[in-house]
């Protein structure tokens, strides 16, 4: 069901209906354009390469519109898709705007993949255009796979992207309902799936997610550090930004140090990430605090429990005040709020983030729904849930069992229209009213909030008939230093009856020191994991319990949302 709003941060598009766009929503370019004419001075693009360098909003469109030309002039019309890969910068981001402005369809590419997965993702977008930056430049300058044209995002090799122009044309513009992104998800082995989403989905999802409600000011400041050509960080983070005006900053590597650093050299308000970010940021925290001794240690968090009881309570937030020190210490004194996606958080950790006085909130949604469906709201959010469903969108579970767990499925204008050139997969992706299965399973309590309880592929079936949900499991571990990876499992007990037990695979944290500042051994280590193991079985439910246990030698492999990709591990 959807959920009544009273604010509506996009109705403010009704003054530019009819002279900026028609219809219902703009285009990605006439978003942007309405963005410049209210803050045409304010930064825009920003990286710190070692000092800082910025592009505002006026010069960002004056080289979207040269580079929109030049694409116009390399036979690039309306519909045509248009390839980018690289790491966060600012250059990516002007050349996924001009594709758009160009009339074009933009395929962002993960630039972590080997040249042979992106050859492929080329090919079946059918991409005539790459713009791509110094890592594969040598190899694509060679124009494999029938690209026409590649150009570079770093300044120095090849034809550089802030180099090029063309003459003035009467462009035709997308609208709408055209494709703005076509969108490979995780696992390009075999036929790769491309999630296609139209200007209206991408737009309508922008805005729709600030009325849950979630306030997002033209003075914010987001940090892109997770990759961009991500739908989560594509939308939360990028088109977000220059839907009102912010300023993005782009981060270079995915280590804590450099986090900490840039978020306190750029001023970062709005910091967005997935669990494994938020776990490492909170774990040197605690860190910090056990250094002090038990005594300040315990009274630090009996305080941190009072601010939690106030900030949920009475809606007012002490706890930037009252912990003022730890979050200078931490980087975390700008930070304004901080949204987590792209896996599930352990409500202990959402807990202690809010009761520090960071306004914590987490959110759910997937790349076929461009991708943001639910967010906590900060007023009145609940650590157990992903939150309510963002406005004009309609969610239900379908075929809910005895507990209320079943598929989530919605509808709304952020629901992509299907999979590029896979008509069978797209209609098996709907029922048969139109509802999107997510694959996710779930229930609602009697307020609309989501809870997630994993997802319907990896359900366990234990011998007592119960179903099992991994991720339930997985959230319990997510404070222990010791482990850097946990994956859970079943493992057939029973193939006649097709019963299976709980296994654990852990991956020990190489980082981790013992009490007296060593490196573990592989037996003491064991036998701390066993304890963990143990520990954590006695807070869950008996039919949950692990029962076996394998600790790996190396990491599981990571999507580049650092979620493990469970279909590849093998022991």
């Amino acid at each position: 069901m959807s959920v009544p709003y009273t604010e509506k941060p996009w109705e403010f598009l009704n003054d530019y209906r009819g002279k900026v766009f028609k219809g219902q929503w703009p285009t990605l370019p006439e978003m942007y354009k309405i963005t410049v004419s209210r803050y045409p001075e304010r930064r825009c693009f920003t990286v710190f390469d070692p000092d800082r360098i910025t592009l505002n909003y006026t010069e960002s469109l004056k080289l979207i519109e040269a580079i929109a030309r030049w694409l116009h002039s390399k036979g690039i019309r309306r519909g045509d898709k248009v390839a980018v890969t690289g790491k966060n910068a600012p250059e990516w981001t002007v050349a996924y705007l001009a594709i758009l402005f160009a009339g074009g369809v933009v395929v962002p590419i993960d630039y972590q993949l080997k040249n042979e997965e992106t050859d492929l993702l080329i090919k079946t977008s059918n991409a005539r255009i790459l713009f791509v930056d110094e890592e594969k430049y040598d190899y694509y300058a060679k124009k494999p796979v029938g690209l026409e044209t590649v150009i570079s995002l770093r300044k120095g090799i090849g034809t550089y992207i802030y180099d090029l122009d063309g003459p003035a044309a009467d462009i035709e513009q997308a609208v709408e309902t055209d494709l703005a992104a076509i969108l490979f998800t995780s696992g390009t082995t075999g036929v790769p799936k491309g999630v296609m989403l139209t200007h209206r989905n991408l737009v309508s999802d922008v805005y729709l997610a600030q009325g849950t409600p979630l306030i997002v000011l033209h003075t914010d400041v987001f940090y892109a550090i997770l990759p961009i050509h991500h739908s989560y960080t594509m939308l939360a983070v990028f088109i977000e930004t220059i839907s009102t005006g912010a300023e993005v900053v782009f981060g270079k590597k995915m280590v804590t140090s450099q986090i900490l650093k840039d978020l306190k050299e750029a001023q970062i308000t709005m910091l967005l990430g997935v669990p494994m970010l938020f776990n490492k940021v909170l774990a040197g925290i605690i860190r910090g605090l056990k250094a002090k001794g038990p005594i300040a240690y315990g009274l630090i968090s009996f305080l941190m429990a009072i601010s939690g009881g106030i900030k949920k309570v009475f809606k007012v937030n002490p706890g930037k005040k009252m912990f003022g020190f730890i979050l200078d210490k931490a980087s975390l004194t700008s930070v304004r709020i901080c949204i987590c996606g792209g896996g599930p958080l352990a409500p202990s950790i959402f807990k202690k983030y809010n009761q520090l006085g960071i306004d914590f909130v987490q959110g759910y949604g997937l790349t076929e729904t461009s991708p943001i469906i639910a967010i906590n709201p900060i007023e009145a959010y609940k650590e157990t849930s992903v939150g309510r469903p963002c406005p004009q969108v309609d969610m239900k579970i379908l075929n809910p069992d005895e507990r209320g767990i079943g598929e989530v499925i919605v509808k709304g204008p952020m629901v992509m229209p299907g999979y590029y050139n896979m008509p069978e997969d797209t209609a098996a992706a709907f029922t048969a009213d139109g509802y999107l299965k997510t694959g996710d399973l779930g229930y609602m309590d009697n307020e609309n909030y989501l809870y997630l309880t994993g997802r319907a592929k990896n359900m366990i079936v234990t011998e007592g008939g119960k179903n099992v949900y991994p991720e339930e499991i997985e959230n319990e571990f997510q404070l222990y230093e010791e482990i850097e990876q946990i994956l859970i499992r079943g493992y057939i007990l029973d193939s006649k009856m097709k019963t299976e037990g709980i296994e654990a695979l852990v991956y020990p944290n190489p980082e981790f020191k013992n009490a007296k500042g060593e490196a573990p051994s592989k037996d003491e280590m064991k036998s701390r994991i066993d304890a963990i193991i143990s520990e954590v079985n006695q807070r869950l439910q008996p039919y949950q319990k692990i029962n076996k246990v394998a600790i790996l030698d190396k990491a599981m492999e990571m999507t580049t949302t650092k979620k493990i990709k469970r279909g590849d591990v093998n022991t």
